[in-house]
């Protein structure tokens, strides 16, 4: 069944993959893992207005009310280019679709609600009148029959409840409200009406946001992207969920909200171990929010796995943030003299391993990438998923597309966030779909290097850095005029909301 889907106008490539991949997670596919979408008449790409089809009504609310971008999905009963043509749809919808929730017995709700401009709630009230061809406007608490069209139609004998109606209606506009507000163009007006099937819970983002969790570091993730990220992996109860970067456990913490088991690991012991202080570490954020604590925080490396040799196949889902030089760099273990010889592996002493710190080297984004992979092949169930950013250089406001490829994997989402005009963090969504074997990890190490070598030079030395932070004129051109500069930028801003 075709349903009216609006989204909150933001993160834009993130939408409807988080609704794919929830969809997924609630049984709506067989064999096909992709939705059938189409735009509404006359409506941009980027518009929150788009129409999708899914098996039922429940699948429907289940998607709605677990996403973090999908503002409602709605039965819709008419849509128009003006109300009159509104009225003409409303009244064709099937009265069998339409009778069920216009019961004496139910209380309803009516939203008005636009994008782009803002309505006084005079206007809105107006609306609501207009719209006295539907059983509304009449005697709320009497049975009263009305004739359209020579067919007779039963009013609607239900309640007005504002607080927790049985059923929530919404009348919603979109207008060429200009072209100066940074919002998609829209050719035409278009009125929709509908019955809301589910709406996505927004209200945990301002439990969960960072500046009241009780233990903070430099690279923590925002409290939605969290969320986007647990739901591309579909954490859920009864998955284990790992994230071999686990910093102060900001992605952990929102795959614990959808019930699923954690475990973490970082290079740096004194992030997992000590934090703060025994009421400000890790731990600390599970419990303030009343979430099942992590099975373990080990203190292990990327690129030497602690796994003991032929486990396979242990997590239902991967979800991480790995460090690419921008805001923080990568470290492997071994100082600089070990990795190139000059000292050999050293034993430390049982008295001074309690508050031995282990020295680290530089770990590039390649290296780093490819032992993700390889963990992830290696330890993932066959379905698993991995879920994780890249960060790529924008030029001439595209990216490349090429990303890190693996034979165990095949690539389902890749959402772009952008950061600033230089560069952009891609969140990928990869699914296991063979076991690992030896002969893959070699053709992974093959497909690896032929990556490094081709596309990607700036990942092996940290150019990514330089790139974000050099001086605007060395990527700008050394005789930009800056009243043109400001007058070329382009009016709609597409992704960078």
């Amino acid at each position: 069944m075709w349903y009216l889907c609006v989204f909150y106008h933001r993160l834009l490539d993130y939408r409807k993959p988080e609704v794919e991949s929830l969809a997924d997670l609630c049984g709506a596919f067989n064999d096909n893992h992709k939705l059938e979408w189409k735009l509404p008449k006359h409506h941009h790409p980027d518009s929150p207005f788009h129409f999708v089809n899914l098996p039922s009504e429940e699948i429907a609310r289940n998607v709605a009310n677990r996403s973090i971008l999908v503002k409602g999905l709605y039965e819709l009963w008419g849509e128009g280019n003006s109300y009159e043509e509104l009225e003409e749809a409303i009244k064709n919808y099937p009265d069998e679709q339409k009778l069920p929730y216009l019961t004496p017995e139910s209380s309803f709700k009516i939203t008005v609600d636009t994008f782009g401009k803002v309505i006084s709630f005079q206007e809105q009230n107006d609306r609501i009148r207009d719209l006295s061809y539907i059983p509304f406007k009449a005697n709320t608490y009497q049975s009263t029959d009305a004739v359209f069209d020579g067919q007779q139609t039963k009013w609607f004998q239900g309640r007005v409840n504002l607080r927790n109606p049985d059923h929530k209606f919404w009348l919603m506009e979109t207008d060429d409200y200009g072209s100066n507000n940074g919002l998609p163009p829209v050719v035409q007006k278009r009125v929709f009406f509908g019955r809301e099937v589910g709406a996505a819970d927004r209200k945990l983002l301002p439990t969960y946001q960072l500046k009241s969790r009780s233990y903070l570091g430099p690279t923590a993730m925002d409290a939605e992207v969290a969320f986007l990220m647990a739901n591309q992996a579909q954490a859920m109860p009864g998955k284990l969920v790992y994230d071999p970067f686990v910093g102060t456990g900001s992605i952990l913490v929102a795959a614990a909200h959808f019930g699923a088991m954690t475990m973490g690991a970082d290079i740096d012991i004194r992030v997992v171990r000590d934090g703060r202080g025994p009421d400000c570490n890790v731990w600390s954020n599970f419990k303030q929010y009343g979430l099942q604590m992590p099975l373990s925080l080990l203190r292990a490396d990327n690129n030497l796995p602690p796994w003991r040799s032929g486990l396979k196949e242990v997590f239902d889902a991967i979800i991480c943030d790995p460090p690419y030089g921008v805001r923080a760099g990568g470290r492997k273990s071994g100082g600089r003299k070990l990795l190139k010889g000059v000292k050999g592996p050293y034993t430390v002493p049982e008295d001074k391993r309690t508050d031995h710190i282990p020295s680290t080297a530089a770990y590039s984004l390649a290296e780093c990438v490819h032992d993700l992979l390889d963990l992830a092949a290696r330890m993932l169930v066959i379905g698993g998923r991995l879920v994780y950013f890249y960060p790529v250089p924008r030029d001439n406001d595209s990216i490349d597309t090429n990303f890190p490829e693996h034979p165990c994997f095949e690539l389902v989402a890749a959402c772009e966030q952008m950061l600033s005009l230089r560069y952009s963090r891609v969140l990928l969504t990869m699914v296991k779909t063979r076991p690992y074997t030896d002969d893959i990890a070699e053709a992974a190490k093959i497909r690896h290097l032929e990556f490094k070598e081709n596309h990607l030079k700036w990942m092996e030395d940290g150019n990514l850095h330089s790139a974000v932070f050099s001086p605007a004129d060395l990527h700008l051109g050394d005789t930009v005029d800056t009243k043109v500069g400001k007058e070329s930028k382009p009016k709609y801003r597409g992704k960078y909301v």
